[in-house]
C-alpha cells in the first residue's frame, strides 16, 4: 500500500521543494537556450526534450513511486506554472524577462546579421521561414520577426505600414 500512497508529510514536502527547484532551473535554461528551441524544433532538439524529462523526473520524486508523489508533482508543476504566468501578466517587466520580446531578422530585404546572430538562426532557416509564408525573394521582405514564441512572421513590403518595428529587439534604426 505505501508504494499507491505516501501520506509522509516530510517525503511529500520534499517533493514539492525538489519539483520547484527542477521547474526553475528548466525555466531559466530554456530562456537562455533562446526563442527558437521553442518553435522550431528538429529531432535532435526533441530527443533532448524527452531525455530531460526522464532525467528530471527523479530529481523531482527521488525514490517515492507512489501515487501521491507523483500527483504531487505534477499539481506542484501546474501550481507554479500559474503563479509565474499570473506575475509575468501583471508585472510587465518580469513578463518580458520570462517571456522574451520579438527580435527583427530582416528590414526592408535585407538580414539584421547581429540579430541573427544572437538568436542563433542561420539566414537559410530566415529564407525556408519566408518560402512557408509565400515569399520567395528577400528583397520584398519588410519586416521579418522572429516571435517570442519561436515562430518566425513575415510582412512583405507592399503590407500596409505599422507601429511594429518600434517594439522590436534590436531594431535596425531607420533613416
Amino acid at each position: 500500500m505505501d508504494d499507491l500512497l505516501n501520506l509522509d508529510l516530510l517525503r511529500l514536502v520534499a517533493i514539492v521543494l525538489r519539483t520547484s527547484v527542477v521547474y526553475f532551473v528548466l525555466l531559466i535554461g530554456l530562456r537562455l537556450a533562446g526563442k527558437r528551441e521553442l518553435g522550431q524544433m528538429n529531432v535532435f532538439d526533441l530527443l533532448v526534450v524527452l531525455i530531460i524529462s526522464n532525467a528530471v523526473q527523479n530529481a523531482m520524486v527521488g525514490s517515492d513511486v507512489s501515487l501521491t508523489g507523483g500527483l504531487l508533482a505534477a499539481i506542484t508543476l501546474l501550481t507554479i506554472n500559474h503563479i509565474v504566468s499570473l506575475v509575468g501578466r501583471r508585472v510587465p517587466r518580469i513578463g518580458r524577462e520570462l517571456v522574451g520580446t520579438p527580435t527583427l531578422l530582416v528590414h526592408d530585404g535585407e538580414f539584421i546579421t547581429q540579430n541573427l546572430d544572437r538568436e542563433d538562426i542561420s539566414p537559410d532557416e530566415v529564407m525556408q521561414a519566408l518560402r512557408e509564408h509565400g515569399v520567395e525573394d528577400l528583397d520584398v521582405v519588410q519586416l521579418a520577426v522572429l516571435e517570442v514564441d519561436g515562430t518566425i512572421s513575415v510582412v512583405p513590403s507592399d503590407a500596409p505600414s505599422s507601429r511594429t518595428r518600434r517594439r522590436l529587439r534590436g531594431r535596425k534604426p531607420i533613416g
